[in-house]
């Protein structure tokens, strides 16, 4: 059991926070109380977090017969019913236990005889809300019916899996390429994907592409297909619209045979607010999972918020983390809205002074929940993988709690693609400032290991705009094969290559690129819905286009591969902060470095300089790994790239020497090259 310092690691190492150390100590005892507290009572926390194991059904083989339990304290009556009694609802009664526990022991024989894979049944639940027909919270299976339209929770029958791929490793810090992806739109045809396909269609596509990781959205059961996954109604039963549960284990096994880890975005932030689908007021009261009132409401979202204090529900949602990582073999997860859960305020705050990140506004129950899911997560697996979405930047997020932090592996780099996007909303080429773009990119603390993104997923949503589709627009439907000649389509393409290339290898440790944005893909998402017929036409991936060898789709696509297999190969995101060597504001021109590798981009609309002359950090030669300008890429070619370029050295006025190259310096145009030793 770890014992606080005189001084925190995260207080010692930044002067910024020294002022609010007593803020920083008194989290860090609340965390060392609870989890003191925790392995008193269960032995480690990994042994604390096993409710899957107890509640909901469990095989007696002792006793010959099935248990089923539940925490509902504040109801005053509940029954369990389904098809394998006749959906007799007030038969089969439970019995109070300690601590709000109601259970059932059911032996072999007479009603378990008829419990078989596959039955259906829920509870009926007398509370303070009246008689209720309800989904248990551990669930692990939930269907819809296909007429009614209503959900049931099925019984199944956990049969071994058998891994074939157990010694598999997540990538390690500074080598994590990541492909979002979401199993239901991965398809390219109208309907809903499923967890095979996207085994058998999408995991090579995503293996050939370079990433090296998988994070999959919509994982958890939701009731409604067009939340993107994120109003969650079932947390422990994998969505049954994608299949069965071994077809998610599969997917996944699948996956590690291809070296490809799978990253689930979990969703403890909030919970859908429906009554008959979710958890909200299961036993009857407005505080059994949330707290009552506008404290457990999150009014942003139309949700309900999780109670991070009450230790049943921290045992709930410890247990739900260790649930997909043994369970379904996950290598980690993107933990959703981790903002909304930081502060009682939920994140809609100018995020402007050091007293927001440590006044009343700050949740210090979900600073201790955090931290004790990520010691969970790393004890239990220590390659797993966690990434914070958090857009205030609370201090320590990615410390390790012994350090006084909340132990996350990375932080998503929301800034990066507001400022993209902000950037082609609000100004015209000509008026990019080189330095203010090297500033977002580079803008976080060494301690803070971050994820670049180039645009995020809401992008693609009906009412925004991918990059892609914000540069070329309508020009997309109609001059995207490879005949047409178009100015639009060729900036379009030129910033679409130069963007990502800077943000992958500026702005963070990791990346992460949303399914089909790799190749500029056209088509918003729009989830099936009354407004448009029900219509699963815009709610897929339109592969084909990529693949069809006459449109330009493909160049972006093979750009992407080359770009990605290149910060795998050297080592770029495992290298800390790029290197400035020069900044030519006339000519829009930044020159870094990572590793043996030097990067010239040149962001301006028309200067293409001959004989440019550039600094560089070592003498000899120098030979191009790639240009966005070749037209393998769907450039204009106007630039050699199998040339060689040998250095000149010069001497300043002090007697140092520095290096210099010549190139021609096209406009809109990214060249990476190696130096040779």
């Amino acid at each position: 059991m770890e014992e606080r310092i005189s001084k925190l690691p995260i207080v010692a190492a930044d002067e910024w926070l020294q002022p609010v150390e007593e803020e920083i100590n008194r989290r860090y005892d609340m965390y060392i109380r609870r989890l003191s507290d925790i392995e008193k009572s269960a032995g480690s926390i990994i042994d604390y977090a096993n409710g899957y194991k107890y509640f909901g059904w469990q095989r007696d083989d002792t006793m010959q017969g099935w248990w089923f339990r539940e925490w509902l304290p504040a109801a005053k009556d509940v029954y369990i019913f389904g098809d394998f009694n006749n959906w007799q609802r007030t038969e089969l009664r439970l019995q109070r236990g300690r601590d709000g526990v109601w259970s059932i022991f059911m032996p072999d024989g007479m009603y378990a005889a008829r419990l078989v894979d596959g039955s259906l049944y829920k509870l009926h639940i007398h509370g303070d809300n009246g008689w209720h027909d309800r989904i248990p919270a551990y669930a692990k299976r939930v269907v819809q019916d296909d007429t009614t339209k209503n959900f049931s929770a099925q019984f199944i029958v956990d049969k071994h899996y058998e891994w074939r791929n157990d010694d598999f490793r997540a990538p390690k810090v500074g080598e994590l390429v990541i492909y979002e992806a979401h199993v239901g739109m991965a398809q390219e045809r109208e309907g809903v994907g499923t967890y095979v396909e996207f085994r058998d269609t999408i995991l090579p596509r995503i293996k050939e592409a370079g990433y090296n990781a998988v994070q999959l959205m919509a994982v958890a059961e939701h009731p409604y297909y067009g939340s993107f996954g994120y109003h969650v109604s079932s947390l422990f039963a994998p969505s049954s619209r994608f299949g069965t549960p071994d077809e998610l284990r599969s997917l996944i096994d699948r996956a590690h045979e291809l070296g490809i880890a799978v990253i689930m975005d979990l969703v403890h932030a909030h919970y859908v607010k429906n009554f008959n689908e979710g958890i909200n007021e299961l036993d009857g009261s407005k505080h059994h999972y949330s707290k009552e009132g506008e404290a457990g409401y999150q009014k942003y979202w139309d949700s309900m918020v999780f109670d991070y204090g009450k230790r049943e529900v921290e045992h709930f949602l410890l247990s739900n983390v260790k649930y997909w990582l043994e369970e379904y073999h996950f290598d980690g997860y993107r933990f959703d809205g981790v903002t909304s859960m930081l502060y009682h305020h939920r994140g809609y705050v100018e995020f402007d002074s050091r007293e927001r990140f440590f006044d009343e506004g700050v949740d210090r129950d979900a600073i201790v929940y955090l931290t004790l899911a990520n010691k969970l997560i790393h004890d239990l697996r220590s390659d797993a993988i966690t990434i914070a979405e958090d857009v205030s930047g609370m201090p320590g997020s990615c410390a390790k709690p012994e350090e006084g932090g909340m132990g996350f592996d990375y932080r998503l780099g929301m800034a990066i693609p507001d400022y993209w996007i902000k950037l082609l909303k609000e100004k015209s080429d000509e008026e990019w400032n080189i330095w203010e773009m090297w500033s977002v990119m580079t803008n976080r603390l060494p301690s803070v290991r971050t994820v670049a993104y180039a645009e995020s997923h809401d992008q693609a949503l009906v009412g925004d705009k991918t990059i892609a589709f914000r540069l070329m627009d309508k020009e997309m439907y109609f001059s995207m094969d490879r005949a047409s000649e178009s100015l639009i389509i060729d900036r379009g393409m030129a910033l679409h290559k130069l963007i990502r290339l800077m943000t992958i290898t500026t702005g963070g440790e990791a990346y992460l690129n949303f399914m089909g944005n790799e190749f500029g893909h056209p088509e918003w998402i729009d989830f099936p819905r009354e407004g448009n017929g029900w219509s699963y036409k815009h709610a897929r991936r339109q592969w084909s286009l990529a693949e069809n060898g006459f449109l330009r789709y493909s160049y972006l696509a093979e750009f992407d591969k080359a770009m990605v297999n290149m910060v795998r190969k050297y080592g770029v995101l495992g290298d800390g902060y790029p290197y400035n060597h020069m900044m030519d504001e006339n000519n829009k021109t930044m020159v870094y470095s990572h590793t043996d590798l030097l990067f010239v981009l040149n962001w301006h609309p028309t200067a293409s300089i001959p004989d440019y002359e550039l600094c560089v950090p070592w003498p000899g030669k120098y030979t191009i790994l790639f240009s966005t300008d070749e037209k393998r890429f769907g450039g204009l070619n106007r630039a050699d790239v199998l040339g060689e370029h040998f250095t000149t050295t010069h001497k300043r006025e002090d007697g140092t020497e520095y290096y210099t190259i010549k190139m021609y310096n096209t406009s809109r145009t990214g060249v990476v090259f190696k130096w040779e030793k």
